[in-house]
């Protein structure tokens, strides 16, 4: 099958792009970016909050919101959310604007996010038998399984670091219990050797 100059250029016009991103959003700020969209055309942020403090085991909330280039209207938001997957298809041509907030005094809040964005083909269109058709499909399919693994490893370091919390926890609670069991043991040996001591009155 050959193919035009043409159809090549569409097929890069049309191709899918993905940018992975992850940036610290400081204690009561808020981390903004921008996409400039044709209408028609789809935007979706998958995104993760975290922290970078390698102590932390308590997952992290945070909020996300989406501008339009009209007036600032918001097209989709998610408030004291740990992860989120939107999709919008712009209603018209602009600057789109996307935030990630912290509202809390935590410093090491981050955010892992994944922009995708398409200029506007079905790749769900059942009827479409096309080859081109079928490798963005492949693609839009491998791109989620990435984006999923990037979160599972956040999620994975959040639990890691709440079992070494627990772990550090019971080391020193059964510290404390052995102590106690000593003392309680010593306590007994000298009170009941009192009752076998031998008085005698002269």
């Amino acid at each position: 099958m050959k193919f035009s100059i043409s159809q090549i250029v569409l097929t890069c016009c049309l191709a899918l792009y993905v940018e992975a991103h992850n940036v610290l959003v400081p204690a009561y700020s808020r981390r903004c970016f921008y996409e400039d969209l044709n209408k028609g055309d789809e935007i979706a942020v998958t995104y993760q909050f975290g922290d970078r403090n390698p102590e932390s085991y308590s997952q992290l909330y945070g909020d996300f919101i989406l501008y339009g280039p009209q007036n600032r209207e918001v097209l989709a938001t998610e408030k004291s959310s740990s992860h989120g997957d939107i999709k919008v298809t712009a209603p018209i041509k602009g600057k789109y604007e996307y935030c990630f907030s912290n509202g809390e005094n935590i410093p090491t809040k981050d955010v892992t996010f994944n922009v995708h964005g398409v200029v506007y083909v079905d790749v769900d269109d059942e009827n479409s038998n096309t080859l081109d058709s079928s490798v963005r499909k492949l693609s839009k399919l491998v791109r989620e399984i990435k984006d999923e693994q990037g979160y599972i490893v956040i999620r994975e370091r959040t639990h890691r670091n709440t079992a070494e919390s627990t772990n550090d926890r019971v080391k020193w609670w059964s510290v404390f219990q052995v102590g106690v069991v000593v003392a309680n043991s010593i306590f007994q040996i000298y009170y009941l050797k009192r009752f076998f001591e031998v008085t005698s009155f002269v």
